[in-house]
Parts: C-alpha cells; structure tokens; sequence
C-alpha cells in the first residue's frame, strides 16, 4: 500500500489548510489512518486517527478543536481539517495506517510521504 500526503502550503496564521491522504495499490480496508507531523529538530508527533468506520476518532490534546480527521473510503481518502492555525503548527504532516486507530506512533506499519504547512505569522 502507498500513502500520499498532500495539501500543505504557505499560509498565514489563522488561516485553515485541508490535508489529504491518499491510498493505492494494495489498499487494506478495515484499517485505520492516523496523522501525524515533525517539526525541524523535535520528534514526531501524532495529531489525530479515524478507524475505517469512523466510528472511533482520536485527537491529541494540542489539536483538538482545531483540526478534524474524516475520510472518504470510497476514495481511499483521509482528510485532516486544519483551522486558526498557529505559526508553531509548521511541520511536515505524514499519515499512516494500522490495524485499529491508536494515538500510539507504534501502532502504525504503513507510512506517506509528508506535506509541509509553513504557518507565517
């Protein structure tokens, strides 16, 4: 299976920015998506996951309220919502896969090529 990020862009603080995640190939239904982001010098942080239903969302604590998972599975597509965004929210945003939706980073097998969001204040 292939992840594909992509969405990120240069935007201005309170600004908002849709993140897409695409799936190809082998696509495994059943399985749950997750992103996540690293920032220059500071380790990978996970940032929200859906299960394949939807019916099981996870958000860290420094997003929530601010950004939204859903998906599409008719697409293969996760989407991540990024609202009021903040200049410390510039990073490389990646999604994975894994069997359940976890906040853990372990959880996940399959990883994307990340998109950057650069927040300008």
């Amino acid at each position: 299976v292939q992840l594909q990020a992509s969405g990120g862009g240069l935007v201005q603080a309170g600004d908002s920015l849709r993140l897409s995640c695409v799936a190809s190939g082998r696509t495994f239904s059943g399985r749950a998506t997750g992103w996540f982001r690293q920032a220059p010098g500071k380790e990978r942080e996970f940032l929200a996951a859906i299960s394949w239903g939807g019916s099981s969302i996870y958000y860290a604590d420094s997003v929530k309220g601010r950004f939204t998972i859903s998906r599409d599975n008719a697409k293969n597509t996760v989407y991540l919502q990024l609202n009021a965004l903040k200049p410390e929210d510039t990073a490389v945003y990646s999604c994975a896969q894994s069997i359940g939706a976890s906040p853990r980073t372990t959880s996940y097998d399959y990883w994307g090529q990340g998109t950057l969001v650069t927040v300008s204040s």
